[in-house]
């Protein structure tokens, strides 16, 4: 009999060790461009932290989540991490803002192309994303359709920052081919005011990094009360959308305001048959790292469960990154029945990996 995974890592960051690294995937027309700028959109201004862990460099020298056999070790193993739902480099994520599309697509497929040769087979304990560049549908579809079949694909990853709100008419036809496919949408930030995207507040650029950090879920917000209102959940009954690394604690705050101005202005969303809230719980998985830090960790515990949210959160770590949450003291914020679920269960519910792996890829046996 098959044992179920005990703890999902649902934000885990691999990283090419050097730009060459995706050049074997890379048509050779971009090779020069990728070589010289990269995602081609620059970095935030005000960052002067850094966001790598100087421990996870790994026995070899190589950068830190680049190396897949050190990050079992280092990561994985220690921990007892059963798998490690794989989210790429945050700046990679934001390929979607460089203003060449034709680029920001082979810069995508290639570095789905490395993950797949390079990390997912590497261990079947690793599990890939397929990144997207959401500023052309059409070209995401494909994408889609291409890497769906792979067996370790377990969703599809875009920027949370778009030029237009995520709800809109313009973004569905991903939603549909992901839905057609089984895979969540995951969004991650990471880019908010970078590039060509709007300033990362409704009022401006803030001063510094720490006042960045603080208010990404702004940007959060707006996207779940966008992909609400236009009714994509209603459109797409299936679709699940992940929202990484954009907190918890705004959840009830949403809810409620948009709970209540529906009762009042429903007539302008005719097409929802349900309390905002409900195509929330139903549709939206969030995940904890950065966990909020109240001073009174059962303050945290109480939000979820005013929001109902308890099967719609899943444990991230956000590895290698310096801010990393561990699990051993993430998880112990939480009474047994939702640290369970926090866990795993909500990620097995989400991906399916309701049975462990060993590293030859055999399912793992109950003792």
């Amino acid at each position: 009999m098959g044992v179920a995974p005990r703890l999902i890592d649902t934000d885990f960051h691999n990283d090419l060790s050097s730009p060459q690294d995706l050049l074997p995937f890379l048509p050779k027309a971009f090779h020069q461009q990728w070589l010289e700028s990269g995602i081609g959109v620059g970095g935030k201004p005000w960052s002067s932290v850094g966001y790598i862990r100087k421990d996870a460099i790994s026995d070899i020298g190589s950068k830190p989540g680049s190396d897949p056999v050190f990050a079992l070790k280092h990561h994985m193993d220690k921990y007892g991490i059963d798998y490690a739902i794989l989210t790429g480099n945050a700046s990679m994520i934001g390929i979607s803002l460089n203003y060449d599309p034709d680029y920001a697509n082979a810069v995508a497929s290639a570095h789905n192309d490395w993950q797949n040769e390079v990390w997912l087979k590497a261990d079947p304990r690793y599990k890939g994303s397929i990144l997207v560049s959401h500023t052309d549908p059409a070209a995401a579809v494909k994408e889609i359709e291409r890497l769906a079949g792979h067996p370790d694909i377990v969703q599809v990853m875009m920027c949370s920052v778009s030029r237009t709100l995520l709800g809109q008419r313009f973004f569905h036809p991903i939603y549909e081919a992901a839905e057609r496919h089984g895979l969540p949408v995951a969004i991650h930030p990471g880019n908010e005011g970078i590039g060509p995207s709007y300033p990362p507040t409704p009022s401006g650029y803030p001063t510094r990094y720490m006042e960045w950090q603080n208010i990404i879920p702004i940007n959060y917000m707006s996207q779940v009360n966008s992909l609400v209102c236009e009714g994509v959940f209603e459109k797409f009954p299936k679709l699940k959308f992940v929202a990484i690394e954009g907190g918890i604690s705004w959840l009830p705050h949403l809810m409620w305001r948009m709970d209540k101005n529906y009762k009042a202005l429903r007539d302008t969303v005719p097409w929802l048959k349900e309390l905002p809230s409900e195509y929330i719980r139903k549709h939206v998985v969030l995940t904890t790292q950065p966990i909020e830090e109240p001073a009174d960790p059962e303050h945290l515990v109480q939000i979820i469960k005013m929001s109902g949210a308890e099967d719609m959160i899943m444990y991230s770590s956000d590895y290698p990154h310096w801010d990393y949450d561990n699990p051993k003291m993430v998880l112990s914020l939480f009474p047994r029945e939702l640290r369970e679920k926090i866990g795993a269960k909500n990620a097995i519910q989400l991906y399916g990996l309701d049975q462990t792996v060993d590293a030859a890829g055999t399912e793992g046996e109950a003792g």
